[in-house]
């Protein structure tokens, strides 16, 4: 599809939600700056999206790092002109340690790519949304089922989609006078390289350990295409999509 005019920036963008959201996103028309660490699995992003690859813009650097955030908006500006939605969808999980053996590194960590990186990006489209012409735009954060309810041995994880939540709150608020819409979107066992492991089993609340199921990630990036797309005067502040079977409502 040719541009519809509409930018995106999606960190995280080189595999998983990410590179499928980016993938939905410019076949809509969109043209979409994703970052990430690694160059490699970026250009691959790219390369999958066929013609549309054109309108993709890929930016390495890391969320956690105010320089490389920097960076990313500025890139994003100079290449596109405007901003009209940000998916705040880097981070990584905690590394399934007794909360009692977590080193400090760990914590900080998992802190800085989910948390301090979703904040430094707000921050940056705050910024550029509010003096466009027009004003406004979207910021849409991936929270998680942990935003909810945690898996064992997941303190770092769990706390830090806590506090996403708690930032797409205020988001909210703060952004309603520049005409800014804030969403979450909570996801559960979407089949990427990330979740994997559910199809070998993985620890309960019970002590037992247990295969779960997934469900296909195609859906994620259709939901995140839908928010991006609405109106701004109207919002899906928090949305979950999961594997309908996986264990989250009830007990076990």
């Amino acid at each position: 599809m040719a541009s519809n005019g509409r930018v995106a920036i999606i960190t995280g963008g080189g595999s998983g939600i990410g590179k499928q959201s980016a993938l939905a996103l410019v076949q809509d028309g969109y043209s979409v700056a994703i970052s990430g660490r690694r160059t490699e699995p970026m250009e691959e992003t790219i390369s999958d999206a066929g013609e549309g690859g054109s309108r993709i813009l890929a930016v390495q650097g890391d969320v956690g790092n105010p320089e490389s955030v920097a960076e990313l908006f500025s890139k994003t500006m100079d290449a596109f002109g405007r901003l009209d939605v940000v998916f705040n969808n880097a981070g990584h999980g905690s590394p399934g340690v007794l909360m009692e053996d977590l080193t400090y590194e760990q914590w900080i960590g998992v802190v800085d790519a989910n948390l301090t990186g979703t904040f430094l990006c707000t921050q940056h489209a705050i910024r550029i949304m509010k003096a466009q012409d027009p004003m406004g735009g979207r910021i849409i954060n991936n929270g998680s089922i942990s935003a909810h309810t945690p898996r064992p041995n997941s303190a770092p994880y769990t706390a830090t989609k806590h506090g996403v939540t708690g930032l797409t709150k205020a988001t909210s608020l703060d952004g309603r006078k520049y005409n800014i819409a804030c969403s979450q979107i909570d996801i559960g066992n979407a089949a990427t390289p990330m979740t994997q492991r559910m199809g070998q089993g993985v620890p309960q609340a019970s002590g037992e350990v247990a295969i779960e199921p997934t469900f296909d990630v195609a859906h994620v990036a259709e939901t995140v295409l839908y928010i991006s797309n609405l109106p701004l005067e109207t919002n899906v502040q928090f949305i979950t999509i999961m594997a309908t079977k996986m264990p989250f409502v009830g007990r076990g």
